[in-house]
């Protein structure tokens, strides 16, 4: 009922930037909490930024500073701009919405991942 379909994932040098983008389309009524989490090889996924429907954002206090999250309701799109890269920020990140259906029912979807490769 829902795609989420992520880009924007890629291999980069210390110190530089990437940006993720995480669009959905199907029988969206609303998007709630629209947010990025990553996984880390050997590690748990963990939260990087959510960002409400009313703009207010969190982030995970190893990417504050370097991180913003921001989102285009009219596209149903979240972004991910990531700045001073770091290595340990190497891994699969996720997208995950919070959506709720035409029908009224409320599902968190998760995108398909994109693997974001920091070389030192």
């Amino acid at each position: 009922q829902v795609h989420l379909v992520e880009s924007g994932g890629g291999l980069v040098q210390a110190g530089g930037s990437l940006r993720l983008s995480c669009a959905a389309s199907g029988s969206i009524f609303s998007i709630n909490t629209m947010g990025w989490y990553r996984q880390a090889p050997g590690k748990q996924r963990e939260l990087v930024a959510t960002i409400t429907s009313g703009g207010n954002t969190d982030y995970a206090d190893s990417v504050k500073g370097r991180f913003t999250v921001s989102r285009d309701n009219a596209k149903n799109t979240v972004y991910l701009q990531m700045n001073s890269l770091k290595p340990e920020d190497t891994a699969v990140y996720y997208c995950n919405l919070d959506v709720r259906l035409i029908s009224g029912a409320v599902i968190h979807y998760w995108g398909q991942g994109t693997q974001v490769t920091v070389s030192s």
